[in-house]
C-alpha cells in the first residue's frame, strides 16, 4: 500500500510535469504525462496537486490555467477545479456571461443531486460574495425563474438523500396528476412548485416513478400535451418551449434522466453550429466524466448513430505528431469519455 510520502512524491512529480508544460518548456508531442494527470487523478487528488503546486511554485494552479487562453487549458482548469467550484463558475457565467443561458442554469441546478447543489450554493457564495438564489431571482424571470428557485429551494431544505418515502411518493404523484391533468386547461403551478421546493432529487425521482406506475405514462408526456407554446425564447433551447410546462418538462428530464438531457444538449448544439458544439461537448464530457458519461454516450448514439468520441474528433481533430491545441483538447476529452 502506498504511503503518504509516496503520494507526496507523485504529486510533486505531477506538479513538475504541469509546470514544464504550461510554461512552454515541453513540446505538445510529449503531453502524455499531462493528459494522464487530468484523466487518471481523482477530484481529491487534484485538490492535493493544486496545494502542492502552490507550495512548490508560489502560484495558484487554477489561476495559471484560467489565464492561458487555449481550449486545452480551459478544459484542464475545469477538470482541476473542485466539482462544486467548477459548477458555481459555470452557473455564474450562465447568469452574467454574454447572455443569460437558461439551458445551462437548468442543467446545473437540476442534473446534480440535492447535496451537490447545496455545495454549489456554498461555493458560489464563497467565490462571488453573492447568493446564487438571489442572482437567479434577479437575472431570470417568468417560468424559468420559478422552476429554478423551486429546485434551489429543495437543495436548501436540509434533506439530501437517505431513505425514499414510497408512501409520500405515491401521494405526491397524485398531487401532480391533479395539478397537471385535472386543473382545466392550465397547470396548477402553485401546487407543483410547492412540491418541488420540499423534495430531494432522490425523492422526486421516486415521485416520477410512482406517477408512471399509477397512470401508465410519464409526467413529461402530460406536460407536453399542456404545452401550447413551442416557439422557444425566454432562455429555452431552440425548438423547446419557454412556457411553464415546457421548462418544467426540461427540468424533470434533467432530474430523472440526466444522460438523455446531456445527449439532447449536444445534439442541439451541433444543429446550431458555430462554437456551440464545442462548448456543449466540453461541458458535458468534463462534468459527466466519472459520473454517467458512458450512459450519455449510449443515449447520444441511440439517437444519432454517432459516438461522442467521433463528434469530439470531428470538432477538435485527431492527435498524432505536431499536435495543435485542438488536437490535445480532443485527446483529453476522448480519455475522459473512458471514465466510468
Amino acid at each position: 500500500m502506498a504511503s503518504i510520502r509516496d503520494f507526496a512524491k507523485r504529486y510533486e512529480a505531477d506538479c513538475r510535469h504541469l509546470n514544464q508544460f504550461f510554461s512552454g518548456n515541453v513540446s505538445p508531442n510529449n503531453a502524455r504525462p499531462v493528459l494522464e494527470i487530468f484523466t487518471a487523478r481523482s477530484s481529491q487528488e487534484m485538490k492535493q496537486i493544486c496545494r502542492a503546486y502552490s507550495s512548490m511554485y508560489r502560484q495558484d494552479l487554477i489561476q495559471l490555467l484560467s489565464q492561458q487562453k487555449t481550449t486545452f487549458a480551459r478544459v484542464a482548469c475545469l477538470r482541476a477545479s473542485e466539482p462544486c467550484v467548477r459548477d458555481a463558475d459555470i452557473a455564474r457565467d450562465a447568469l452574467f456571461g454574454r447572455r443569460i443561458d437558461g439551458d445551462v442554469l437548468v442543467e446545473v441546478v437540476c442534473t446534480r443531486p440535492s447535496g451537490e447543489v447545496a455545495l454549489i450554493r456554498q461555493a458560489y457564495q464563497a467565490r462571488y460574495s453573492a447568493s446564487l438564489e438571489r442572482d437567479v431571482s434577479s437575472r431570470t424571470s417568468g417560468s424559468l425563474n420559478e422552476v429554478l428557485l423551486a429546485f434551489l429551494g429543495s437543495s436548501g431544505s436540509g434533506y439530501h438523500g437517505g431513505r425514499v418515502d414510497a408512501t409520500m411518493a405515491m401521494c405526491d404523484a397524485k398531487t401532480l396528476y391533479e395539478a397537471v391533468e385535472i386543473s382545466a386547461a392550465r397547470v396548477d403551478q402553485r401546487s407543483v412548485l410547492q412540491l418541488l421546493r420540499h423534495r430531494s432529487g432522490d425523492q422526486l425521482r421516486a415521485v416520477l416513478a410512482s406517477y408512471r406506475r399509477l397512470y401508465g405514462q410519464e409526467l413529461a408526456r402530460a406536460l407536453k400535451r399542456k404545452d401550447g407554446d413551442t416557439s422557444g425564447g425566454g432562455g429555452g433551447r431552440r425548438g423547446e418551449s419557454s412556457s411553464f410546462p415546457g421548462i418544467l418538462r426540461a427540468a424533470l428530464r434533467c432530474a430523472q434522466l440526466p444522460e438523455r438531457h446531456f445527449a439532447r444538449a449536444v445534439r442541439a448544439a451541433l444543429e446550431r453550429g458555430g462554437g456551440a458544439a464545442r462548448e456543449a461537448l466540453v461541458r458535458t464530457v468534463v462534468t459527466r466524466a466519472g459520473v454517467d458519461v458512458r450512459r450519455v454516450n449510449q443515449a447520444f448514439a441511440a439517437k444519432t448513430g454517432w459516438t461522442l468520441e467521433s463528434v469530439v474528433r470531428n470538432e477538435f481533430g485527431s492527435g498524432g505528431t505536431g499536435k495543435s491545441d485542438d488536437g490535445l483538447t480532443g485527446d483529453l476529452l476522448v480519455e475522459l469519455l473512458k471514465l466510468a
